[in-house]
């Protein structure tokens, strides 16, 4: 059986309060990827909520993504679009990939289901194109929105720090792309799209 969400908060509690009234830092400010140097505390956790957090646009009549169409995208089919951020950001490349359709990962279609692999090895491709890319890291934070979507945060090849799973993280620190550059970026990742077949 697996533990309440009560039972985690009450088991927090008490190992906040057997170390002084705070959570302990993790092991991974240790590591030399951790953005932050200087005295850190950990918040303390709020206590659980009557309900979860609601997410945005589970009706499709209220989801921006079915909202916008294919307004912001930089590339898609008939099946997937791909879209780039509102404004440049701190990473090389950060794009998202969606179904056109309202979705979340649970209930993808097979067909959609079984295209969405395939599909991420050539996003990824697309945005190793740009050059100068170390990794592209694949993620998905679906708390935002209902329409399932997943990030593609390009990692700059040579800069250690940006490994691991703080690149997110840096992609907020680092000083925004030039504007062309962050273009040009985008315009090589559509057009390895449309020279990928797939």
């Amino acid at each position: 059986m697996s533990e309440s969400t009560d039972d985690l908060y009450a088991r927090a509690v008490a190992a906040a309060d057997a170390a002084g009234g705070r959570l302990m830092l993790p092991d991974i400010t240790d590591w030399d990827t951790f953005p932050f140097e200087g005295d850190l505390r950990v918040k303390p956790l709020l206590p659980p909520t009557e309900v979860d957090r609601p997410q945005v646009g589970i009706d499709e009549a209220d989801c921006w993504r079915c909202q916008q169409g294919l307004e912001g995208t930089i590339w898609s089919d008939l099946h997937w679009a791909l879209a780039a951020l509102q404004k440049p950001s701190g990473l090389p490349v950060v794009v998202i990939l969606q179904p056109r359709d309202h979705h979340d990962i649970h209930d993808l279609p097979a067909e959609l289901a079984a295209g969405l692999g395939p599909m991420m090895i050539r996003v990824e491709r697309a945005v190793r194109s740009v050059g100068a890319i170390g990794r592209v890291h694949i993620c998905r934070w679906g708390d935002g929105s209902a329409h399932f979507h997943l990030w593609f945060m390009a990692r700059p090849a040579r800069l250690p720090q940006t490994v691991d799973s703080f690149a997110a993280i840096w992609d907020d620190i680092l000083p925004p792309l030039p504007d062309d550059v962050w273009r040009t970026n985008l315009a090589t990742v559509a057009a390895a799209m449309d020279a990928d077949p797939g």
